[in-house]
């Protein structure tokens, strides 16, 4: 069930002696869905009965109106009820999240409609006798009271904050998935601009190590080169000066 729906409307008499009896009962979550209860509304009539029993409403002291109302809630399930002078009853079983207010509404109205038929035959009626003569007036109740909005100007405001909350939390939600993204890739940038600087670097001073090895291979090349060329030039000077040397010794006598 969800926690904001309106479960059962139920309507008991108050014995003298503290005991609640059920007098109507409707389930209008069973009833509205086209399923049976299957007893189940039978089981909340009693533990309403046994809450009502325990700790009756109090204070009570107009006639032909229902007050001293209680509040009590579990898990899943909140229990609204007040009572009468006379010791008339009646309780909603709605979600924990049902406003208290609108439960208290349909409580009023749900008394005004069952009193203004069935006032007399509150006092001696017997245990779920009046369920199927009420049934018309406690689906009335329970169908304008079913989505809290539509009875209540502040439920409606408070579900129309809750909807822009949702939508503000979802833009919230993306921009910070945005962000997120954002990030990243301002982190992939940073990172491809270091590798980038890095590899500059590198390429600079790889381009800085070939100038001068290659300056040195050609340093290298022209020793060589030198060192061929002596060792072909100086021997043949030298036996130029020898072969000169010698022609000019023969022509004198």
């Amino acid at each position: 069930m969800s926690n904001s729906a309106l479960r059962c409307v139920l309507v008991y008499r108050l014995e003298k002696g503290g005991n609640a009896v059920c007098l109507a009962k409707y389930d209008h979550t069973y009833e509205a869905s086209g399923g049976a209860s299957s007893g189940r509304d039978d089981a909340f009539a009693t533990a309403v009965e046994s809450i009502v029993s325990n700790d009756p409403p109090v204070g009570i002291s107009e006639s032909n109106k229902i007050g001293g109302f209680k509040v009590v809630q579990s898990d899943e399930h909140q229990v609204t009820y007040g009572c009468d002078k006379d010791g008339v009853c009646c309780a909603v079983i709605t979600g924990n999240k049902y406003q208290s207010r609108v439960a208290i509404g349909c409580l009023n109205e749900l008394y005004t409609d069952f009193m203004a038929k069935f006032a007399r035959d509150t006092k001696s009626a017997a245990k779920n006798s009046l369920s199927k003569k009420a049934k018309t007036i406690m689906k009335t109740v329970s169908e304008k009271y079913e989505d809290p909005s539509k009875v209540d100007k502040t439920s409606k405001i408070l579900g129309q904050v809750d909807a822009v909350k949702g939508q503000m939390q979802s833009n919230i939600a993306g921009m910070l998935k945005n962000t997120e993204k954002a990030e990243v890739l301002n982190e992939k940038s940073n990172q491809l601009n270091e590798q980038a600087s890095v590899f500059k670097k590198r390429s600079t001073d790889l381009k800085k190590q070939m100038r001068w090895k290659n300056l040195k291979m050609t340093l290298l090349l022209a020793a060589v080169c030198i060192a061929i060329a002596c060792a072909i030039i100086i021997p043949l000077v030298n036996k130029a000066k020898a072969i000169t040397g010698n022609g000019g010794g023969g022509g004198n006598p």
